[in-house]
């Protein structure tokens, strides 16, 4: 690999600085999202084991290796735009999903123990542009955040003990 100073590129290229730092909206990480999965639409990707059933805070922790999440994380643009892993809650956070919402997009009681990709990214769609809005909604969110704040902190006290 040969290393240029950012002034010998600018010569040759177009060069972003802001790039990948640049903030997506909600409905573009939800599109981008769709169109990784639809990378490889036939791909069995494993659903998560009855999220409704889960306390919140258990729910927030949930994950799975091959889950339509974990193709998300594995995107080096998502990660270097705040998602900090594959979980049930960090989804809810950074795609500003309900849970409602993630639950049709991942759960095993829509679809079985997989789900087809093309099938993520057609209910990833069906999410773009449509926040759920109302009190309940707003409260549900609210609620999970929290949930999710308090468990991370308390996943870092037992990490410094």
């Amino acid at each position: 690999m040969k290393h240029h100073v950012l002034e010998q590129l600018q010569s040759v290229a177009e060069v972003d600085q802001d790039y990948p730092h640049q903030a997506m909206s909600r409905n573009g990480r939800l599109e981008r999202w769709a169109q990784l999965l639809e990378q490889k639409p036939e791909r069995r990707l494993a659903t998560l084991y009855e999220t409704e059933y889960q306390s919140a805070r258990e729910r927030t922790a949930i994950r799975s290796a091959g889950s339509p999440i974990s193709v998300a994380f594995e995107d080096s643009v998502f990660r270097a735009g705040g998602l900090k892993d594959d979980t049930y809650g960090e989804a809810m956070r950074f795609f500003e999903l309900s849970d409602r919402q993630l639950h049709k997009i991942t759960c095993y009681c829509q679809f079985g123990a997989t789900v087809s990709a093309a099938m993520a990214a057609h209910y990833i769609r069906k999410a773009v542009g449509r926040p759920e809005r109302g009190v309940f909604a707003w409260l549900r969110n609210i609620v999970t955040a929290y949930l999710i704040e308090s468990g991370n902190r308390q996943s870092r006290s037992l990490l410094e003990r």
